[in-house]
């Protein structure tokens, strides 16, 4: 039998630009910052290599995800340029070390130190679409608020009131955060089909987080960028359909949220057929993409924003 011979291939591909290695850093991370004082909070970010160079984007801890402004290796060591000095404070960096699946660093504004960073890579998240689901289950009664718990120390104002979950905070000119509570289920949900309907007036706005860490858009921020509309993927997916805000009037979503993948039908129109969820949207509760998660409606902008006919179907 004739022998083989495998490392001189290994060199020359080594050699030969088309087989270089990726960067360790390429990829999607959960990240997760933990300042020097107070609770950790997630992050978010993608990497790519084009043409030798590191660029990408990342998820700031609240509003849509923004582009790296620059990325420079140096030693195994890559910092990252979030934002630049301004007339308001000194410009977001962050240092990071890659070993494997695992991600470490610190954040610095201008030569301040900020939070220590950890991360991990995030999961595919493959799962193939259940042949069977459960009945449907409701997650509201109608009655009262059991089975939902408002979100740290702010003011809860979420109410059960004539058979609807209503975030009784009204609309204040020139406000856009209220300072009001959000309120999440008690119970936590991987893969799903999640029948939801709500009443969102001029000048309110919500959100619907699945599995606690991504928002479907409810209300509106002006209409100058789709993705931040009625049924967006907050940041991330402007929805279909063209089928309008309808603020002040009831309108239903069917999500269907199996691994990454989603669906989503608004008053029986698909706005989003089977796209993949990169990661984390802002005000995502952790970024722990691999565990079920509880479903959580925004409540900390105004608007007297009511729910109803809130119902689940879990994977069989």
């Amino acid at each position: 039998m004739k022998k083989l011979y495998f490392a001189p291939i290994l060199i020359f591909a080594a050699m030969v630009p088309g087989f270089a290695q990726q960067s360790p850093f390429a990829g999607r991370w959960d990240l997760t910052l933990q300042p020097a004082t107070g609770n950790p909070y997630p992050q978010w970010m993608e990497i790519v290599e084009k043409d030798g160079k590191l660029e990408g984007r990342y998820q700031p801890r609240g509003g849509a995800a923004q582009p790296i402004l620059a990325a420079a290796m140096e030693a195994g060591h890559l910092t990252l340029t979030l934002t630049k000095a301004n007339a308001r404070g000194a410009g977001t960096t962050w240092e990071l070390t890659a070993a494997g699946d695992k991600l470490t660093g610190i954040e610095k504004q201008g030569e301040k130190t900020g939070p220590q960073i950890a991360g991990v890579r995030a999961p595919a998240l493959k799962r193939p679409m259940p042949k069977q689901w459960t009945a449907a289950k409701p997650l509201f009664n109608g009655k009262d608020t059991t089975g939902w718990e408002p979100i740290g120390t702010a003011q809860n104002k979420w109410i059960a009131r004539d058979g609807e979950l209503v975030n009784d905070n009204p609309v204040v000119e020139g406000q856009h955060n209220s300072g009001a509570a959000n309120i999440k289920t008690t119970g936590k949900y991987q893969d799903f089909k999640l029948h939801i309907e709500v009443n969102c007036p001029e000048g309110g706005n919500s959100g619907i987080y699945l599995r606690g860490r991504y928002e479907i858009q409810v209300g509106t921020e002006g209409g100058t960028i789709p993705s931040h509309e009625m049924g967006a993927v907050y940041g991330h997916f402007a929805p279909a359909g063209n089928i309008g805000n309808k603020l002040g009037q009831w309108t239903a979503f069917d999500i269907t949220f199996v691994g990454r993948q989603l669906t989503v039908l608004r008053d029986g129109v698909k706005i989003h057929d089977n796209i993949e969820l990169p990661g984390p949207t802002g005000g995502a509760l952790d970024s722990n993409e691999a565990e079920p998660g509880p479903f959580f409606l925004q409540g900390d902008h105004h608007g007297v924003v009511r729910y109803r006919n809130i119902t689940i179907q879990e994977a069989k």
